[in-house]
């Protein structure tokens, strides 16, 4: 899927104003990202809008044909991703026989795909993940686990490539969710599950359904896609991440739970103590540090694989 994105060019003598100004309020990091400085913090100060000029994840007042297909790819991801889809999918990707290769390797490979479902990246996906992991860097510069979490945590978005089966974006990419239970309405376009075979199985489409209270999001089968991939090929391949970087992987794009505060009732203790706290902190990077400001790969390249070195095998199974 392919759009074009008519971009607004402001008045120039506006906009060389606007930049001096902002100058002294920027911070430089290695590769030459801008990340905006917060007065009130002295942290990454989170943006209003996103580079097209949207509020972040408006997925209900813009009807350009973006979101168009945006919502698209919702109803079909809410039709399709049931119960036995995700346990057949576990199955087949848990044996990882796809390839072996690096984690950096796997990196340059992801350049080759495009996440319909975002509505504010339009960039390709390293530098996304460049460019959270540089602003992540800059606040919290001791936790170098969390500068690799970001950098790797969409890797699993290969899933869209030929060599992975390509399968199809709805499988893939987008906000997740619980399986096995109620559809809860804080997922976006809900109104979609309506077409799920488990939202009428009375196994599935209760508060619970095939859970227990409590019983800890380890527990708890989520819609496939690439965050629970990663997380298989993360844990598998003996990461030495602590369970934090293995958290944020496997649930950054459960927006249910950390933007609507849904599912909180099958969560156990240790996910509500440091997991979630780190999710939280994680996420206002993952998704407000989406920029046009490009990050000069081969500067900061050397810090990554030293990271990757650290935590991970030369080589892994995918």
């Amino acid at each position: 899927m392919t759009i074009l994105v008519e971009h607004f060019v402001p008045d120039s003598r506006v906009e060389e104003k606007k930049l001096t100004e902002e100058r002294n309020e920027e911070l430089v990091l290695d590769g030459g990202f801008v990340v905006p400085q917060s007065k009130e913090t002295n942290g990454f100060d989170a943006p209003d809008m996103n580079f097209l000029g949207h509020s972040f994840r408006d997925y209900e007042n813009d009807l350009s044909e973006r979101q168009q297909g945006v919502e698209e790819f919702y109803r079909l991801q809410h039709i399709h991703q049931t119960y036995d889809f995700v346990k057949k999918m576990r199955k087949e990707y848990g044996k990882l026989d796809k390839m072996e290769m690096s984690i950096w390797e796997c990196c340059e490979l992801l350049n080759n795909v495009v996440d319909e479902s975002d509505p504010d990246l339009d960039e390709p996906q390293i530098q996304h993940l460049l460019q959270t992991a540089e602003a992540i860097r800059r606040d919290y510069p001791n936790e170098d686990w969390l500068h690799l979490t970001a950098l790797i945590h969409d890797l699993g978005k290969v899933l869209l490539l030929p060599e992975f089966g390509g399968l199809p974006q709805w499988a893939v990419v987008g906000d997740t969710f619980p399986v096995g239970c109620t559809f809860d309405s804080a997922n976006i376009h809900h109104k979609y599950f309506k077409g799920n075979s488990d939202n009428n199985n009375p196994k599935y489409n209760t508060k619970n359904g095939v859970y227990n209270e409590g019983c800890g999001l380890d527990n708890v089968l989520m819609s496939w896609g690439h965050d629970d991939y990663m997380y298989l090929v993360a844990k598998e391949n003996g990461t030495t991440l602590p369970h934090a970087g293995l958290f944020i992987i496997r649930y950054h794009s459960f927006y249910p739970l950390h933007k609507a505060g849904a599912y909180t009732h099958l969560m156990n203790d240790e996910d509500r103590d440091d997991d979630l706290k780190w999710l939280h902190v994680f996420n206002k990077y993952d998704l407000y540090s989406k920029s046009k400001v490009q990050v000069d790969v081969e500067q900061v390249k050397p810090y990554y694989v030293s990271l990757i070195n650290k935590y991970f095998p030369a080589k892994l199974k995918w």
